[in-house]
């Protein structure tokens, strides 16, 4: 008896690779960076600079998480083992990242709460070299990112593409949030390099070593907003939020006008960049889902499309 074979199904997978060497390249750097300032943070105890190093760290947890979600989601992109394929598996890499950026917020500011209140000497000369040394870092992974966190290659089997909605077509297409997260740690800690500097400065020269540790304070709020900007972004994602009401409106009016009944329709995502749309509705015998497929043509943000037309 001859053994049916697989159906060829949509998959909504993508590839970075430039983004992901780039990462690899920013995570030997962060590397290197946070053993130092950890090193000098606690000998010359600069809080500011000790926090800027310890958090330097979790970030490079954060790239290691990057770079393990681009090569699974390659390893396993034309697998059946996930219905959609692996198009969420950066989506959750990111969540996953903005959880680490919460937590290194959350360890920042009750350490810098701690210092404020057991201020330590510090001493300024050999602490904001370091920094300096810090901030060229951050600036330079920050450099290596930005160009593919804008523009990176995007690997989509869907071959449909129609202009129709072009604009918000093309936001969605080019959004990598596993990319997102990695160069938002990167820009966390270029922001807690640049406060550490700034305290450390004012401290050496207005002696006000308070700032030290409010200075940590700030970073730690202003990280927080990106972590919780960040999860509010992946998380509906993950749950397969439903497409925006304004779109869905649409898709009713035109369904509606070529005479048909809707009477269940779900659109939610199935990557970060992809929408499947699963809809029921009654319509004359005339008119069948390859009549309705054609009638939606023109929504091109539905990716995978299933419908199912009951005669009235």
């Amino acid at each position: 008896m001859q053994t049916p074979s697989c159906p060829q199904t949509q998959t909504f997978s993508y590839t970075n690779e430039k983004g992901e060497k780039r990462t690899l390249y920013v995570l030997l750097l962060t590397v290197v960076t946070m053993a130092v300032e950890i090193v000098a943070g606690s000998f010359y105890g600069s809080m500011a600079l000790l926090a800027d190093g310890w958090h330097m760290g979790t970030h490079a947890a954060a790239f290691c998480i990057t770079l393990f979600t681009y090569r699974y989601a390659r390893k396993h992109e034309k697998t059946r083992a996930y219905t959609f394929g692996t198009g969420k598996v950066g989506v959750l890499g990111g969540y996953t990242s903005a959880i680490g950026l919460g937590l290194v917020a959350l360890v920042m500011a009750g350490e810098s709460i701690h210092r404020l209140f057991n201020p330590l000497s510090i001493q300024f000369n050999e602490a904001i070299i370091v920094a300096v040394v810090g901030l060229v870092v951050n600036v330079a992974s920050m450099f290596l990112l930005h160009d593919h966190h804008d523009h990176h290659d995007h690997h989509d089997h869907h071959d449909h593409h129609d202009h129709h909605d072009h604009h918000d077509h093309a936001h969605e297409h080019h959004h990598d949030h596993n990319l997102t997260a990695a160069y938002m740690h990167v820009l966390a800690d270029a922001l807690t390099s640049l406060l550490a500097i700034a305290a450390l400065i004012v401290g050496k020269y207005l002696g006000w070593v308070w700032l030290d540790p409010i200075m940590g304070i700030v970073g730690a709020l202003v990280i927080t907003k990106w972590a919780v900007g960040l999860m509010k972004q992946t998380a509906p994602i993950l749950l397969d939020a439903h497409i925006s009401h304004d779109y869905e409106k649409k898709v009713l009016a035109k369904l509606t006008e070529a005479g048909a009944k809707v009477i269940d329709i779900h659109v939610w995502k199935v990557s970060a960049n992809h929408y499947s749309a699963a809809i029921r509705m009654s319509a004359e015998s005339n008119k069948d889902a390859l009549y309705f497929r054609q009638v939606l043509k023109e929504f091109d943000r539905l990716h995978h499309l299933t419908l199912e037309v009951n005669p009235l």
